[in-house]
């Protein structure tokens, strides 16, 4: 075959065209991946979304400070609290953070950075690491079924919606890094138990340890690998027969995962006395008691008696779980773990419940995010699970097709409980639909017939892959490619309005034109940007350590003007700062406009402000639930915060007018600036440009409010 002509020799490894060719795809997928990641790249340099701002600000730690201060790194920028407060100020970093994505981009930068500033780096890391991964899953997966599955791989990884996503341009978050460490690391297990070799097998098990822990102290998230690998685990002894390798190379890997996961602040020695080291200690406890009853049992009876040490093993852990005995013995995880555990769990905190990506996915959204994926998939289960596959010896051990089947079934369950999981589902359906591609590709190739008929089925089959490959990415118009092409969330505060400089701005404004010792609240979702990028002390922010300091903010914005005040002068508040985002329409006066509030500014989360704060919603909302009632404009802070009055409603298909909220109306409100003098509690001292310009259009309005530390409330006539 041509495919095989040799090219030259390095050493022992002779080159043929063959690696030519997996080195071009390898490379066409890292391409293709990059390029779709960094889309964002015309709306500039910058990080994306909240968290890495903080992210870049420890990495900068490291790199100045080095990692013995890093772990001794107490920060008194953020969760601030007064010295009469019985709680401790600042946070724990190496104790609250994802260590190694600080370590690994420190690392590399001081390795690859050479001329470029730290910022940048870090802007580009997740894409270039998320792209790496290609090379990864191209190894994961060619040990299932070969190279041609593999390279199937690593195409499908470069276009799957939910990892790209998950790891774009400026992206500097948990995921990207954690996937690359979690998916090499059970490339080096799986490679490791199928290696003949014992020294290279032990030492590539030992390896996979160390990188299942560098992965999990990247992202928690990673915990869910170890649910495939406790049941892999669990079934090794019924479908390998080499015990003795077994009973030694599985401890090994445990061992050393769980040694080096204790090693680190996280996952620390909680998560080893949590579900998390339960979840694969079990397992390995129940591999070596099988492995023991089986070889003292009789031939015929092996089998037998290992199910039922399996079955005995499921109904002790079941009656566990029923009668909450494990609530005393294990670190039991939050919620959000508990919840993908059991995704019918329901979940009675507002806070958790507000951030976006622990929505449930929809089914609409699960085939957007995964199309044709779910065709090959199933494809790809029939293959492995059918009688002529095993006669093909594509698949020649039991264990690693077992692995499949359960990795493909766990990853799509995990990610039922939140839509940022559904990065799992992806991992699962590109390991199933490559499987199925590369056995139907196989098959098709295999066709042997006289002159020009043999290309009968070839060349329709390469033209409808090729069109099935390309279709997501580019039809309808919100496709693949364009689903990533938007801008970064601190260029539009997170609304579906175009790029602006608004957040920007202020964020440079208060560096400049506020004490470096100033204390500044705001809502927990620019807690981040303000420390990052104006370097001033904050309340709360997306760690969200403390959920009291949130609740308290949520009520102080809900809160009469006047106790509102009271309770920022007991946190020492300089300044208030708030977003509003809506749309302007010019009037007949070319300087006055009627403004549509909503659209993902503080104004669009007063639903979930009032479920934290535990208020009635429609003590401040209209029936329709989103939009505020004059009660909540006139009674609260937040309202007298939002510099706009409530002019009338309107109809929606009739154009009619009311002066009061009726089904199928919007609001309409005028600019109106309630704050802006020293007599009262609070006094607007800056706002952003789109607030301030006479242009019609997106306003994403970023006000800042300096706390008026002698403003002197009224005196309620019940406290008299």
């Amino acid at each position: 075959m041509i495919l095989q002509t040799h090219l030259f020799q390095a050493g022992n490894f002779n080159f043929k065209l063959y690696h030519i060719l997996v080195i071009g795809v390898l490379i066409l997928a890292f391409s293709t991946s990059f390029l779709i990641r960094s889309q964002n790249a015309e709306y500039g340099i910058v990080l994306n979304e909240f968290d890495p701002f903080f992210n870049f600000r420890a990495t900068e730690y490291i790199v100045e400070n080095g990692l013995v201060e890093y772990f001794q790194w107490h920060d008194t920028k953020s969760w601030y609290l007064p010295e009469t407060s019985p709680g401790i100020s600042g946070r724990d970093v190496s104790a609250t953070s994802q260590t190694m994505l600080h370590i690994t981009a420190a690392i590399t930068y001081q390795i690859f950075g050479g001329n470029s500033n730290l910022y940048d780096f870090t802007v580009y890391f997740p894409a270039v690491i998320g792209s790496l991964t290609v090379i990864v899953i191209f190894g994961l997966v060619r040990l299932f079924a070969g190279t041609t599955a593999g390279l199937f791989g690593s195409l499908l990884f470069a276009i799957s919606v939910p990892i790209l996503l998950r790891g774009s341009l400026g992206w500097f978050k948990s995921e990207p890094l954690g996937i690359f460490y979690g998916l090499f690391a059970l490339y080096l297990f799986l490679s490791g138990i199928k290696s003949k070799n014992k020294k290279i097998a032990f030492s590539k098990i030992f390896l996979a340890g160390i990188t299942m822990t560098f992965g999990m102290a990247s992202w928690g998230g990673n915990q869910f690998f170890l649910i495939p690998l406790g049941l892999f685990i669990l079934v090794l002894p019924f479908v390998r027969n080499d015990h003795k390798f077994l009973i030694t190379s599985i401890p090994l890997f445990v061992g050393t995962f769980l040694i080096t996961a204790i090693m680190f602040e996280r996952p620390g020695l909680n998560f080893l006395f949590g579900l998390g080291g339960v979840s694969i200690l079990i397992p390995t406890l129940f591999l070596i008691s099988c492995i023991f009853v089986q070889k003292i049992s009789r031939k015929k009876n092996k089998i037998r008696n290992g199910l039922i040490l399996l079955i005995s093993l499921i109904i002790v852990g079941s009656f566990a779980v029923t009668t909450g005995i494990e609530l005393d013995l294990l670190h039991m995880p939050s919620f959000r773990y508990l919840n993908v555990i059991n995704p019918f769990l329901v979940n009675s905190v507002s806070l958790v419940d507000s951030v976006a990506e622990h929505a449930t996915t929809s089914i609409r959204e699960s085939f957007f995010f995964h199309s044709f994926f779910m065709i090959f998939a199933g494809l790809g289960i029939w293959f492995i699970l059918t009688k002529k596959e095993l006669e093909n010896k594509i698949f020649k051990q039991n264990d690693l097709k077992a692995f499949i089947l359960i990795i493909g079934i766990t990853g799509v369950y995990i990610s039922s409980a939140f839509i940022r999981l559904e990065v799992f589902a992806s991992i699962s359906l590109i390991i199933l639909a490559s499987i199925g591609l590369s056995i139907l590709t196989k098959q098709i190739f295999r066709i042997e017939s006289i002159g020009k008929k043999k290309y009968l089925f070839k060349i329709p089959y390469i033209v409808i892959i090729v069109i099935i490959f390309l279709l997501p990415l580019n039809y309808p118009e919100g496709n693949w490619v364009t689903v990533i092409d938007s801008p970064q969330t601190i260029l539009n505060g997170g609304t579906l309005h175009p790029a602006g400089n608004d957040w920007l701005e202020t964020l440079e404004w208060i560096k400049m034109n506020t004490d470096e010792n100033a204390i500044v609240a705001s809502w927990w979702d620019y807690g981040y940007w303000i420390t990052g990028l104006s370097e001033r002390t904050t309340l709360i922010d997306n760690a969200t350590l403390s959920t009291w300091q949130v609740e308290l903010m949520a009520k102080i914005f809900l809160s009469n003007p006047d106790e509102s005040w009271r309770m920022l002068q007991d946190w020492n508040v300089d300044y208030v700062i708030v977003f509003v985002a809506g749309e302007k329409f010019p009037t007949q006066q070319s300087d006055e406009f009627l403004y549509l509030l909503g659209g993902g500014g503080d104004e669009s989360k007063l639903q979930w402000f009032i479920k934290i704060s535990d208020n009635p919603i429609q003590n401040y909302m209209n029936p329709d639930g989103i939009s505020a009632n004059n009660n909540f404009y006139n009674e609260t802070l937040l309202g007298k915060m939002i510099p706009f009055t409530i002019l009338g409603y309107s109809h929606h298909q009739t154009g009619q007018q009311y002066e009061n909220w009726n089904p199928g109306t919007f609001q309409i409100t005028a600019k109106n600036i309630k704050y802006d003098s020293e007599n009262d509690p609070l006094q607007l001292v800056y706002a952003s440009s789109s607030f301030t310009d006479n242009e019609p259009g997106h306003m994403d309005a970023v006000l800042v409010y300096k706390i008026n530390k002698n403003y002197s409330p009224q005196i309620h006539p019940l406290q008299k």
